[in-house]
């Protein structure tokens, strides 16, 4: 098996046999390039055409041909400008720039496919939440429930200074607490301002939606005062598929709580493994199935029929890469620039212990590439064919060995494959490994449901389209009560729960009622209609009061439902709902 010092280190031992089904997705951005700078000006290249809308259908309906998963789009909202102190190298070379908007193209793909789901790259640094969480409702509505949100707050100065009147970033972990409550105030509009049966459409009474179902979530924090309510109707979704990408301390607990699919860069599976199994964990202890959670790496495949195919491919792939441009994502990457070295000086001795400690950790994970000695010239060359992380070059067999061992070693659910050339990258995957894939029987054949939501596809789950029941989002799901049973989540951090004798067991008896500390927050689902409740159950029944704390919202609230009981007249529990309302009427609705 023959690997270019690009790509990552091998086991000699052959990888055991992966007990997943993989998930491709095809890494892009709306740019020239992407993770390959200069390669645009190979002649098979084609992603100079990416301000063409054809260009993206086209590439959209060949993914979802080949059983791609999704596309993962990524995006920048500023320069490169940390190499030389300048933009001129970016701008020169065409490395990310001039780059897109993401979001405006996704509806026009998802109107030519029919499965394919599209995550898309918004930071929460730069936009209010009521703005972002109406376009990507409107999104989810026009492509049937396919929207991926791939949330990131940002990595470059350049764009804080042009979207913040010329300041720098926040620091670090304060980006992450503040993106913390974005996402508090974005689910309290997806999941908690519309009650799911709010759209009537009655032509004989003439109510398009009932008012007493859309309401205000209030919402009152340190970064954002948010009354509501959320303009969009909920779409197939509610919440698109919660995507993030980011392994720092603060980045990998975001993870934990709120991804439903991650996205990691590596050279080899040492440099990730660590990471995933820490976010994993860190799902587990939150409540969480830590195994719903989908980890994707990076990977960028060459292919051949023959190694030798493979190989000649690889060099000439980097004979049109632009080594500027190449340094100049590395400087946005990372915020170090390498201009002042010369090309063949090695790195690992120079003064700067940021380089050092950078060059350490690539020796560490990749010992193999040019021997371990690494340069400017070869930083550049590593990043010039599929960016910073695993490129294999080789046969489909070779390419699906690897695959295999980062899903034993790292356990990795899937890959976003980074192109070298477009869409030459993608019709390779599809023609040369997508079948050796399935030969291992590591490959849908078919979508698990065709025509479904992103989130059915992606979990496998038929019916699947909002977060599942263990996800902070699921938990403030405001549903139409249903007679008899529980209406599992029912106001803003409402819950599915255990009734004991038609109560939340969280400890209040029915007599300790006024005791109750979430007293304060009654929201009374389908109000008008009450007693006729009562009535067609025709059995005593008690009001339902669902709880939640939420240690990182910092907010208690409540619902109220019905649930057969005993105990409890017809009239006495009509009687103290009334009660209720009376003394609560100036209460309603959220904290």
């Amino acid at each position: 098996m023959a690997v270019k010092d690009k790509s990552v280190s091998f086991s000699d031992e052959p990888p055991k046999t992966a007990k997943k089904r993989l998930i491709l997705n095809a890494f892009v951005e709306t740019c020239s390039g992407h993770q390959s700078p200069g390669l645009w000006k190979h002649p098979d290249d084609q992603s100079m055409n990416f301000n063409d809308v054809k260009h993206w259908v086209n590439l959209a309906k060949q993914l979802e041909a080949g059983g791609f998963q999704g596309m993962f789009i990524a995006d920048v909202l500023g320069g490169y400008d940390v190499y030389s102190s300048s933009l001129k190298p970016a701008i020169a070379s065409g490395a990310q720039w001039p780059v897109n908007e993401p979001l405006a193209m996704v509806s026009a793909m998802a109107a030519a496919t029919e499965s394919l789901g599209f995550g898309v790259t918004i930071s929460t640094s730069y936009e209010q939440p009521y703005h972002l969480a109406r376009r990507l409702s409107t999104v989810d509505h026009l492509s049937g429930g396919r929207l991926g949100w791939n949330i990131v707050t940002g990595y470059l100065n350049s764009a804080s200074r042009n979207l913040t009147n010329g300041a720098d970033q926040l620091e670090h972990d304060e980006r992450y607490a503040k993106c913390e409550e974005y996402m508090e105030v974005m689910y309290k509009l997806w999941n908690s301002s519309w009650r799911s049966d709010a759209v009537q459409l009655n032509r004989k009474t003439g109510i398009y939606t009932d008012p007493s179902l859309v309401r205000e979530i209030n919402h009152k924090g340190k970064y954002y005062t948010v009354p509501g309510p959320h303009m969009c109707q909920p779409s197939p979704q509610r919440t698109p598929v919660i995507m993030q990408a980011g392994t720092s301390r603060a980045g990998k607990s975001f993870a934990a709580q709120h991804a439903e699919g991650i996205f990691v860069s590596a050279h080899s599976t040492a440099g990730v493994k660590k990471s995933i199994a820490d976010i994993r964990a860190q799902a587990a202890e939150l409540g969480r199935d830590p195994k719903s959670i989908k980890v994707l790496a990076k990977f960028c495949a060459v292919l051949g029929r023959t190694q030798e195919e493979a190989d000649a491919k690889y060099k000439d792939y980097i004979q049109y890469g632009d080594s500027e441009g190449a340094l100049a994502l590395f400087g946005g990457w990372t915020g170090v620039d390498m201009a002042p070295y010369g090309d063949d000086e090695e790195l690992r001795y120079v003064s700067s212990n940021a380089i050092q400690s950078y060059i350490e950790s690539l020796i560490k994970t990749a010992p193999k590439i040019n021997g371990g000695k690494w340069t400017k010239k070869t930083l550049a060359e590593h990043i010039m064919v599929g960016g910073l992380g695993a490129t294999c070059v080789g046969t489909a067999e070779t390419v699906a060995d690897e695959m295999e061992r980062w899903v034993e070693e790292a356990d990795v659910d899937g890959f976003n494959i980074a192109y070298a050339l477009m869409p030459g990258t993608f019709t390779d995957v599809i023609e040369l490994l997508v079948p050796e894939l399935r030969k291992r029987g590591i490959f849908w054949t078919d979508y698990a449901i065709p025509g479904g939501t992103y989130r059915e596809n992606l979990l496998e789950k038929p019916g699947q389209t909002e977060p599942l029941p263990d996800h902070p989002a699921a938990k403030l799901i405001w549903r139409a009560p249903v007679v008899g049973k529980s209406s599992l989540v029912n106001g803003v951090n409402g819950h599915s729960s255990t009734v004991t004798n038609g109560w939340h067991d969280d400890g209040y008896e029915g007599e300790r009622l006024d005791a109750h500390p979430a007293r304060d927050f009654l929201h009374y689902a389908d109000e008008d209609n009450q007693d006729a409740r009562f009535n067609t159950l025709g059995k005593k029944c008690w009001p339902h009061f669902e709880t939640s704390n939420k240690a990182s919202f910092g907010y208690r609230c409540v619902h109220i439902d019905w649930y057969p009981s005993g105990g409890v007249s017809v009239e006495e529990g009509t009687a103290k709902i009334l009660q209720i309302r009376k003394d609560r009427a100036d209460n309603r609705g959220l904290v």
